[in-house]
């Protein structure tokens, strides 16, 4: 499996095919998927690519970096593990049941 890239700033006209053409320039795009509102469907304006290698990704990242796609310029890197959710959800804090 090769290396997985974040990709931000999109412009909110591209879809998932446009983003993958774009990198299939450099190689083999094995998944592209801008992620979207879910209520809304709309774009949050950044995605993730995933290339077939090391190699492919690493000339993505450096020839993509900054360039214009739609009339923005888009930040191209190498996509971080993500970091566990801390904490439980609730946040009721000092609630008490019975109070009297």
């Amino acid at each position: 499996m090769g290396k997985k890239i974040y990709v931000g700033n999109l412009s909110y006209n591209m879809d998932d095919q446009t983003l993958s053409q774009v990198f299939s320039a450099f190689g083999t795009v094995e998944s592209a998927r801008i992620v979207t509102d879910r209520d809304s469907g709309r774009s949050k304006g950044f995605g993730f690519v995933e290339m077939a290698t090391d190699t492919e990704a690493n000339t993505a990242i450096e020839k993509l970096n900054g360039s214009d796609q739609l009339g923005r310029a888009m930040n191209v890197s190498e996509a971080k593990p993500m970091a566990p959710r801390e904490g439980g959800g609730g946040g009721r804090g000092n609630f008490r049941s019975n109070r009297y």
